[in-house]
């Protein structure tokens, strides 16, 4: 007599092995189940991870957007080896103190900035940071921008720069900026805000 077609699911799921999986919450919290048919956890692991990947090695290496003198990294790119291979002369924080390590011929500046979608960009954060980064212009200088990752604020100051110095648009600004650092991902109120960039300025 032939099965349905139920059946033969059910004959399948008879002949499988049980397994245990191991199930990561988004608070990082481990359980390995008994079978993937219930929710109970049968064990509790230690609470040694994040629920999410953590990239441990260092991003020391900084994007060069402009040739021999706009630079974007994390807080990992600032140190003496690069502000000696890349000559660099200025260094900008945003959102995060400039390491103790940099050489005391280097200009630095911090500013103030969390990396939320309201905060605003353009009162204070953007027009200081323009002002930081034409004066090393002026000075033939090289200037290294970061914040803690190097993925959104970091990158929304340069690509500010961009369009409101250099006079690119803001589609231009993000692709040149993205072809240099693939992993940059201002947050959405950045992006509205640099969009809106050229309009406030005129």
């Amino acid at each position: 007599m032939k099965m349905s077609f139920l059946q033969q699911l059910q004959t399948k799921r008879k002949a499988l092995k049980a397994t245990a999986t191991t199930v990561t919450t988004a608070s990082g919290k481990r359980f390995i189940e008994a079978n993937a048919t219930t929710s109970t956890p049968i064990h509790q692991l230690p609470e040694q991870c994040y629920g999410f990947v953590v990239d441990t090695n260092p991003d020391t290496t900084p994007a060069c957007i402009l040739t021999d003198f706009l630079y974007l990294g994390s807080q990992d790119a600032v140190n003496s080896e690069n502000i000696s291979a890349y000559k660099l002369t200025h260094i900008l924080s945003v959102g995060i103190e400039t390491p103790h390590l940099v050489d005391e011929k280097v200009h630095t500046k911090f500013l103030p900035c969390l990396d939320l979608p309201e905060t605003v960009l353009l009162e204070r954060v953007i027009p200081a940071a323009n002002q930081f980064i034409v004066d090393a212009a002026l000075s033939r200088g090289r200037v290294l921008v970061h914040c803690n990752a190097g993925v959104s604020r970091a990158a929304s100051i340069v690509i500010a720069y961009l369009i409101l110095v250099c006079g690119m648009p803001f589609d231009v600004a993000y692709a040149l900026v993205k072809s240099k650092r693939e992993c940059i991902q201002p947050n959405i109120g950045f992006i509205k805000q640099l969009k809106q960039l050229k309009l406030d300025a005129v």
